[in-house]
């Protein structure tokens, strides 16, 4: 066997590709607008620094480290980046970092620690904004916490009995990542919520979106200053109820709808309820009325629930939705079990489970920035499944990467031009 040698061959090809879609969507001109001004002695741009952090994740990466260990020598000669260090990356990305504030509830002994950045929330506002998704008919806000685990030097104990962080995250339309407020483990979703979602809607508000269509949340956003504010901010909230609150009104549901599900026969009921009263007269607001929708399924070990005598499991959603059908809302907020999927892709294809930095504050630019690659992954996978008909739109990022980025190319000038030269007689780009 001859082995012939090329040092100038890259294995990722299909990346260049990428890299022109972003240059389409102006994304150097986003990233600077946002970003604070770098020197100008400094070698690499924001563009360089972003272009590099969001190859890892698109070439098979998983850490930082991969920049230098594995993907610099694929990106020699190339026009659209120069790859930096890791260490340049970090350097960079923790300048972004803003304080962590701490702060505690009216009775509570526990130190709750949060972080937000806001320019980094309005880069991430811009890049949707440009995608053209912040213009859509209809906006569809999902809010929800989840835990990565971790043991850097300020993570606390979370409830699952491990330490890490909790961030809350707001996605839009079910596929893109809307707001992150990184918390810390020991603080729970419920505490502070309001000041979270009055963060979330004054970022909306400044691209000119004043109210949502649609937006759901768990029983963590079962609270009087939450709902009053979902009720101004959006058409129609949708929050779960802890039975503790609401059992009370279990036994009033008279008319049941019968259904089935993955999980075997289900009912479905609502009726008309006034919720927090005490809570509406203190702060000089008239109570107002919202539909209650109530879920029941038989108990397979036959318990009575004390309460309401009978066999039944509850569950409860709280809404201003009096339009749709008990079952319509039913299936509609079942759909909120996507954040799920949301979380798992953010943790397992971009890096969410591998955090690079030691404190929460820097850990949150690391979230925002592969968010934001995940953002635009949705993008760019939405138009190369266009004009290739060996993608789908559906994928995920493991299988584009082996469908289209893994290609053989090497970068020659010709007549003073760069040109890329593809050694595939298989790939196909209309």
């Amino acid at each position: 066997m001859k082995v012939i040698k090329s040092n100038t061959i890259s294995s990722f090809g299909g990346i260049n590709f990428v890299f022109q879609h972003l240059d389409n969507l102006e994304i150097e001109k986003i990233l600077n607008d946002s970003l604070p001004n770098l020197s100008t002695n400094s070698l690499y741009s924001w563009k360089d620094l972003f272009y590099s952090f969001l190859s890892i994740y698109f070439c098979g990466g998983d850490c930082i480290e991969d920049l230098q260990t594995n993907l610099k020598p694929h990106f020699k000669k190339n026009p659209f980046v120069k790859i930096p260090s890791p260490d340049t990356v970090l350097r960079r990305f923790s300048e972004l970092a803003t304080e962590v504030q701490t702060c505690r509830t009216k009775r509570g002994t526990v130190d709750h620690e949060f972080n937000t950045n806001q320019n980094l929330c309005n880069l991430n506002l811009a890049v949707l904004s440009k995608a053209g998704i912040l213009a859509s008919e209809a906006l569809i806000l999902d809010y929800d916490n989840t835990i990565i685990f971790n043991e850097k030097r300020d993570s606390k104990m979370t409830y699952k009995r491990d330490y890490g962080y909790q961030p809350g995250v707001c996605t839009l339309n079910e596929e893109f990542i809307l707001y992150i407020e990184n918390r810390n483990g020991n603080s729970d979703a419920k505490s502070f919520q309001i000041d979270t979602l009055n963060n979330l809607f004054g970022a909306l508000a400044k691209y000119n979106v004043r109210k949502v269509s649609h937006f759901r949340a768990d029983s963590a956003s079962y609270q009087f200053e939450v709902v009053d504010l979902l009720d101004q901010k959006s058409d129609f909230f949708y929050i779960g109820c802890r039975n503790s609150y609401v059992e009370k009104y279990f036994s009033e549901v008279q008319n049941w709808t019968k259904t089935t599900d993955q999980f075997g026969e289900l009912q479905v009921g609502s009726i008309t309820i006034t919720p927090f009263v005490k809570r509406s007269k203190e702060n000089g607001i008239k109570p107002k009325q919202y539909r209650l929708l109530v879920k029941r399924r038989l108990r397979k070990d036959g318990q009575t629930n004390l309460i309401t005598q009978d066999e039944y499991d509850y569950y409860a959603v709280l809404t201003n939705n009096f339009e749709m059908t008990d079952m319509e809302v039913a299936n509609f907020y079942n759909r909120r079990g996507n954040m799920e999927k949301q979380f798992d892709i953010l943790k397992n294809d971009f890096g969410w489970q591998k955090l690079p930095f030691s404190s929460l504050n820097k850990n949150l630019v690391f979230l925002y920035l592969s968010a934001i690659c995940r953002n635009l992954y949705n993008n760019i996978i939405h138009f190369f499944s266009k004009k290739c008909q060996y993608l789908n739109p559906t994928f995920r990022i493991k299988k584009f990467i082996f469908r289209f980025i893994i290609l053989p190319v090497k970068w020659i000038k010709q007549s003073r031009q760069m040109k890329l030269k593809i050694f595939s007689d298989s790939f196909v780009f209309d």
